[in-house]
């Protein structure tokens, strides 16, 4: 019982973290606009016609110690609205701190250099002692007038977790939308593949993604990916729908209807609850 506890800890900690991009050295971002543009114009018959019922498109991969996952899709809001918000690091606090399993997010500048220090836990009330903290480093986002492209990094995390990214980029369509894409993930050594096989194999067996393989979804560490690089998207819709400060609570509950959309997926916990959660920990922000 000790140990099934403790495994939960473990892995909701890195369930969390399978949302964070791609490992040292890797490409993720196509990097300008014609790329961008030129993978939209690939893309646009499966953001068409989906099993998502909106248009997106959702990638994943395992390879050689590294998980990774990219969304590509279409947001119902200008390119000039998604490039000023999302090329600041206290937004990113507010897009991150949507997820179930984020418990704090704080920017701290020192000099030249911007961190935002992200605290992860279980999927309910919690202290911030019992979290677990990871330090992103800012990379200030590149902006013109038909791309935008922003940058989180960090070099350490739990359980011999390592080289986490999150890489955003955007740019416009026509009609006042905006195509997006999102790249992440994770390198992770010993004692993280075995937490991960082990809550696989028991808290985490019946879980599973989105992409269809042999005629069945998904499960396992890509499962893991794909789902929280959907609550991930979901929730940069949700911020830029409602970006005021002010706005916390219909942000919260309109990330959490969104991702009723995919219960079979995405379910986890009530929606009063999470909404509860969510107006503590935004509080509690306030204070630190």
């Amino acid at each position: 019982m000790q140990n099934s506890a403790m495994l939960r800890r473990v892995f909701l900690v890195l369930g969390m973290l399978v949302l964070m991009p791609m490992a040292a050295g890797a490409q993720t971002q196509l990097g300008t606009a014609a790329a961008l543009q030129a993978k939209f114009t690939a893309v646009q018959p499966q953001l068409e016609k989906n099993a998502f019922a909106r248009p997106l498109v959702l990638e994943s991969s395992e390879a050689s110690g590294q998980l990774s996952g990219h969304i590509f899709g279409v947001v119902d809001h200008p390119f000039e609205q998604v490039g000023a918000a999302l090329s600041r690091p206290a937004v990113w606090c507010d897009v991150l701190m949507l997820h179930l399993n984020t418990k704090g997010c704080a920017v701290r500048t020192a000099g030249a250099a911007t961190t935002l220090e992200v605290s992860v836990g279980r999927k309910f009330d919690q202290p911030l002692s019992d979290a677990q903290r990871i330090d992103f480093v800012w990379t200030p986002a590149k902006t013109s007038a038909d791309y935008m492209s922003a940058r989180l990094s960090a070099d350490k995390g739990p359980l011999s977790t390592r080289d986490y990214r999150i890489e955003f980029e955007a740019t416009p369509l026509p009609n006042g939308k905006t195509f997006i894409h999102m790249a992440y993930a994770y390198a992770y050594g010993t004692a993280a593949r075995i937490a991960m096989q082990g809550y696989l194999s028991t808290l985490g067996s019946d879980k599973v993604g989105f992409s269809t393989k042999d005629g069945a979804l998904v499960g396992g560490v890509l499962g893991v990916v794909e789902r929280n690089t959907m609550r991930y998207y979901l929730a940069i819709d949700a911020y830029l729908d409602a970006p005021a400060e002010a706005q916390q609570a219909k942000r919260s509950a309109q990330w959490f209807d969104s991702t009723e959309r995919y219960a079979r997926q995405l379910h986890e916990v009530d929606r009063n609850d999470y909404l509860e959660m969510k107006k503590n920990e935004y509080q509690r922000m306030k204070t630190q």
